[in-house]
């Protein structure tokens, strides 16, 4: 059947479109699924819209046909009323829509639990412990993380992390992101900085998923050179390169890439490779020998036995529009007496910055200790927020009242 001359090309590279005959629209990260991938359908009726309706429908079917034989349990098909309940989205691995036709390649998910239930097969796996993501693209020169938007961020967004055993913890790109986390980072083995920085994004660990983008020429030819690398010493699990054929496949190119480091990830982590380092756990606290502490009875006469003030854990919220603001709050805090310590807990420039303070005695007493320098404290949950205080205006100038009373 020849195409028609009005006929257009949807260049939309795994976009995920809203269900058919079901009222929840499929989301980014939706949930764990069994997903189905390259289902090609070429569909004619009425109208661009019928056709791709009926196109859809058709995945639906085939998909399920394709799922349940990879399952080991047949092939058999389900009315289209059962299978409008099971499928969570459609994945639109590329389109062409004409006046009557649709041709396309599909991707459709099934939900976990629903599908499970009808296959006969556990909807349950077992996950990693959450494990921060910092993809780095390499491209012109330069590395690029979460300082802007570009096309490996997006591939990993994407990604439907939902069927994997590796807990993804994808940062939005937005507030402190681009300041915790870029290509230098990845070089700073440091494991106390890193237990700062992963607790503030509730991780355990982290994975480096890295690109090297070679562009032949302008609109031609892509390398993308992939590495798979995880922990604080920014160690290598696997590399690879893919090529395509023009600037458009960008899009596949990361896609396929994303997939297979994903593959590089749950391999390593059932074969045990892949496991938290030992050095981000949070220590405990080191235990008193008891037998070293002198013993009261045996001090002479003259002496006094004291014991330590015992120091109080406080939560102190700031609004830090700068560094400077940071630097300031800080200074004050460490300035009191008392403060065995400061902590940073989040940092948030332009926002409210959390520290946390160990001090000897009780949160009404540090209020006291803080608004004595000038800073104005507000108390509630278990918290206290410092404020800057606005500077006192002068009295106005009045002129004096020579005017006789009378």
């Amino acid at each position: 059947m020849a195409l028609s001359k009005s006929f257009r090309v949807a260049v939309a590279m795994l976009a995920i479109v809203p269900l058919i005959g079901s009222d929840v629209a499929a989301q980014e990260g939706a949930g764990p699924s069994f997903e189905v991938s390259g289902v090609e359908v070429d569909v004619s009726a009425k109208s661009s819209d019928a056709a791709r309706t009926a196109g859809w429908r058709l995945a639906q079917r085939k998909g399920w046909v394709m799922l349940s034989r990879r399952m080991g349990v047949g092939g058999a098909g389900l009315p289209d009323s059962v299978l409008d309940q099971l499928v969570s989205g459609i994945v639109v691995e590329s389109e062409q829509i004409g006046p009557t036709r649709y041709i396309a390649k599909l991707g459709i998910r099934f939900d976990r639990s629903r599908a499970a239930s009808i296959l006969g097969v556990s909807a349950s796996f077992t996950r990693s412990p959450p494990f921060l993501l910092l993809p780095i693209e390499w491209t012109g020169g330069a590395p690029l993380a979460f300082e802007r938007k570009n096309a490996w961020l997006d591939a990993w967004g994407r990604f439907n992390a939902g069927n994997s055993t590796v807990d993804y913890v994808r940062p939005a790109g937005n507030g402190p992101d681009a300041l915790l986390l870029n290509a230098g980072q990845i070089n700073r083995p440091g494991r106390g900085q890193w237990r700062s920085t992963l607790a503030q994004y509730g991780a355990s660990d982290v994975l480096i998923p890295i690109v090297h983008l070679e562009r032949q020429w302008p609109g031609g030819p892509i390398i993308g050179r992939f590495q798979a690398r995880f922990g604080p010493d920014n160690r290598l699990l696997t590399s690879f390169s893919l090529r395509v054929s023009n600037a458009d496949a960008l899009p596949a190119l990361m896609d396929a890439g994303v997939k297979r480091i994903d593959a590089a990830y749950q391999g390593a982590l059932s074969s045990g490779i892949l496991r938290i380092d030992p050095g981000l756990l949070a220590r405990a606290p080191a235990a008193v020998d008891e037998t070293t502490l002198p013993d009261e009875s045996l001090l002479p006469e003259d002496v006094i036995g004291t014991s330590e003030v015992p120091a109080t854990a406080i939560t102190v919220q700031v609004e830090t529009p700068t560094a400077g603001a940071f630097d300031s709050s800080q200074a004050t805090l460490r300035g009191i007496p008392g403060i065995r310590s400061v902590s940073i807990d989040s940092l948030a420039l332009g926002g409210i910055s959390v520290l946390r303070v160990t001090y000897e005695g009780d949160a009404t007493t540090l209020r006291s200790a803080i608004e004595a320098r000038g800073w104005a404290v507000i108390s509630g949950g278990g918290a206290l927020r410092m404020l800057r205080r606005a500077p006192s205006l002068p009295p106005p100038d009045v002129p004096a009242d020579n005017a006789t009373a009378g």
